[in-house]
C-alpha cells in the first residue's frame, strides 16, 4: 500500500552538476531525460512503490515516446525543480507532463510530454500495471477509482 498521501504533482529539487553541463556550461540536452526519470522514480518511491519490487514482480515501466521544448539553458550550479505531473492515464501506460524551472527565479527552461508504458520483463511486452499502483495513479487525476 502507499505509505504517503497522493499528490497531483511532484516537485524533485536537482542540482546542476558540472557533469551535467556542455562545454559551454549548460546543461546538455539530454541529461534533461535524466532528470525526468529521476523525479519519476522518486515520485513512485514517494508513493510507497519501490522499483525493485516492480521488477520482482516482472514488471518494468519503459519510455515509449518523449516531446520536448527547451526554451532556456539550465547552468552550472543551478538549482532546479523538476516537475512532474499526469497528463493521462491508462492501464498500461502513463503520460507524464514534467517541466524544469529555476528555482531562484521560477523562471520555465523546459517542457515534455512523456509516455511510460507498462511492460511484462518477460516477454518485454506492454502489461496492465498492478492495480495498486494504477489506483494510485487514478486518485491523483482527480478521476473516480
Amino acid at each position: 500500500m502507499p505509505s504517503t498521501t497522493p499528490r497531483a504533482s511532484f516537485v524533485l529539487p536537482v542540482r546542476v552538476y558540472y557533469e551535467d553541463t556542455d562545454a559551454a556550461g549548460i546543461v546538455y540536452y539530454a541529461n534533461y531525460l535524466k532528470y525526468f526519470e529521476r523525479a519519476r522514480s522518486e515520485w513512485l518511491r514517494a508513493l510507497g512503490f519501490e522499483q525493485r519490487g516492480l521488477a520482482e514482480l516482472g514488471i518494468a515501466f519503459a519510455a515509449r515516446s518523449i516531446a520536448v521544448e527547451y526554451l532556456k539553458p539550465a547552468r552550472l550550479d543551478d538549482a532546479l525543480n523538476v516537475v512532474s505531473e499526469i497528463e493521462s492515464l491508462g492501464r498500461a501506460q502513463i503520460v507524464f507532463a514534467q517541466r524544469v524551472l529555476r528555482q531562484a527565479d521560477g523562471e520555465l527552461l523546459l517542457t515534455s510530454s512523456m509516455r511510460i508504458a507498462c511492460i511484462a520483463t518477460a516477454g518485454m511486452r506492454p502489461a496492465a500495471m498492478p492495480q495498486d499502483i494504477y489506483q494510485t495513479f487514478k486518485a491523483l487525476t482527480g478521476k473516480s477509482a
